[in-house]
């Protein structure tokens, strides 16, 4: 089952880093989207696969022993999906401001900003 998660987790970064390198700004978006559930696919795998065990310390013990899923991978991750919502709602912004300002989506045709009238 890792070795499946490391598999998909290389697919969804190698994914994401095209899409990044292509001209389309709505391809760059859906590449930071790839990229950002690669980071929490990531996160998942490292912190141990384990079905049905909590992370609760039981009272009659102090010490978790045996298999037990860790919580903080678990909060890293919905951190990295608020965060990643965030990212990604602000570069739709940015990209919609400059499509509005420049008239194109070509990122190589916005090389030349410094020459626009000023509004």
């Amino acid at each position: 089952m890792t070795l499946l998660l490391a598999i998909v987790t290389g697919c969804l970064y190698a994914a994401g880093i095209f899409l990044i390198l292509r001209r389309n700004m709505v391809k760059v978006i859906f590449g930071l989207i790839l990229l950002g559930h690669g980071a929490n696919l990531l996160i998942f795998t490292v912190g141990r696969l384990t079905k049905g065990v909590p992370a609760f310390v039981p009272a009659a013990t102090d010490v978790l022993t045996g298999e037990y899923a860790d919580p903080l991978p678990q909060a890293l991750i919905l951190t990295a999906i608020v965060i990643g919502f965030g990212l990604q709602a602000f570069t739709i912004v940015l990209f919609k401001r400059t499509w509005l300002t420049l008239g194109t989506e070509d990122l190589d045709m916005m090389k030349a900003t410094d020459e626009l009238p000023r509004e």
